[in-house]
């Protein structure tokens, strides 16, 4: 599925692909994501390096970073790809709410102060798929009960490659 470049949110918000050049902002979005989440309880989710530079180089060359706009300025950062995700291939205790195509949302940071991000994230990654798939720390309860207000189901426990656990949640539209 090709997914458009540019999409026009409510809220005078936008989403754009991230290009090279967006680097720099993605990283700070991302740095300021980690001090978020240590500040409300969860210092292990991201640590100080994950995620890589060259990995968020790759998800911009290979077009799966974006960036939201609020009024021309970036606002927050996410990578939207298709799935399936390796990680995803072994779930415990429960189960995915179906073994359909799905797409991915990872990596999601916005600035200080943003608010109402995710919301807009999966608005405009429902445009595309009618299933998404994600996970979170056991620790960030923000992002949780984020996925939960936004129909979010929690399906189990799934690892990533350093082998720590992860939440992991599915809607369906």
């Amino acid at each position: 599925m090709t997914k458009k470049k540019t999409i026009n949110l409510s809220n005078n918000r936008t989403v754009k692909k991230a290009s090279i050049a967006d680097l720099s902002v993605v990283i700070d979005f991302i740095e300021q994501g980690k001090a978020k989440m240590i500040k409300a309880g969860n210092p292990n989710q991201w640590s100080a390096n994950y995620p890589a530079i060259e990995t968020i180089e790759r998800d911009i060359v290979q077009g799966d970073c974006y960036l939201l706009y609020e009024g021309g300025k970036a606002i927050a950062t996410f990578v939207f790809k298709e799935g399936p995700e390796p990680n995803y291939q072994r779930i415990d205790d429960g189960s995915w709410l179906d073994d359909q195509p799905y797409y991915v949302i990872h990596r999601a940071a916005s600035a200080e102060g943003v608010h109402g991000v995710m919301a807009d994230v999966i608005s405009y990654c429902s445009s595309f798929t009618s299933s998404i798939r994600i996970d979170t720390h056991a620790d960030n309860r923000p992002m949780q009960a984020s996925l939960a207000r936004l129909g979010f189901v929690y399906c189990g426990v799934i690892y990533v490659e350093n082998g720590d656990s992860r939440r992991a949640f599915q809607r369906i539209f």
